[in-house]
Formats: C-alpha cells, structure tokens, sequence
C-alpha cells in the first residue's frame, strides 16, 4: 500500500516538472519570436540548442534574457490592450463628441433635464 502512494506522489510531480518545462520551452519559443532585434540566425541557433540540450539552453536564455522576456511580455500586452480598447470604441462606435451629440439630442427633445445632460457630458469626456 505505501509504495502505490509514493510511487503516485512521484508520478504527481513529474507531471508537474513536465508541465513546468513544457511552459518555460513554450514562453522562450514566444519570446524568441516576439523579439525583433534578434537576427533570424541567432534565433536558429537558440530553437537548435531547445532542441539538443534543452534544460542547458532553457537555464542560458532565462539568465541571460530574462530581464528582456519580461520587458517584451509587458509592451505585447500593453500592445494588446491599446488593440483591444481601439476596437471596443470603433465596435461600439462612441466617441465623446458622439456622445455629447447625443445627450444634446436628448435635451432639446425633452427626454433628459439639464441635470442629466451634465452628468452625461462628464462621464463622455471622463
């Protein structure tokens, strides 16, 4: 009975260490690609050496890059964001002075007070 348990525990954390391995490889893959001042042979060399002696290669790449992966992470992400807000504003096609307009038409039809009108113009231009 105790050696079906360790040999479970044991069998648990490989599957760990494997998923944890198979996420460094992947995020340096990402990272590799990502990085634009990086020639295409250096990048060659890097997934060879993955391939060949990929524990090795992996340790190198994280010291030796890990400051820049980090900075390259955030500014894809950053980038992302700024994709995804444009999109939402064009999507749903609401500019402040669009909104603004709006609000205005509202007002002169009687539907909103002056009161609503302000609260409505501040949160388009806040």
């Amino acid at each position: 009975m105790s050696n079906s348990f360790w040999e479970f525990l044991w069998l648990i954390l490989s599957v760990f260490f494997l998923f944890a391995y198979l996420l460094v490889m992947f995020q340096i893959v990402v990272d590799l690609f990502r990085d634009h001042k990086l020639s295409g042979f250096a990048k060659a060399l890097w997934i060879i050496a993955l391939i060949f002696i990929p524990l090795v290669t992996a340790l190198v790449y994280v010291i030796a890059r890990g400051r820049g992966m980090g900075q390259r992470q955030l500014q894809a992400e950053q980038q992302a964001k700024a994709e995804v807000d444009t999109y939402i504003r064009q999507a749903a096609g609401t500019s402040p002075a669009e909104q603004i307009a709006r609000a205005n038409a509202l007002l002169k039809e009687g539907t909103i007070n002056e009161q609503e009108f302000a609260t409505l113009k501040a949160k388009a231009l806040g």
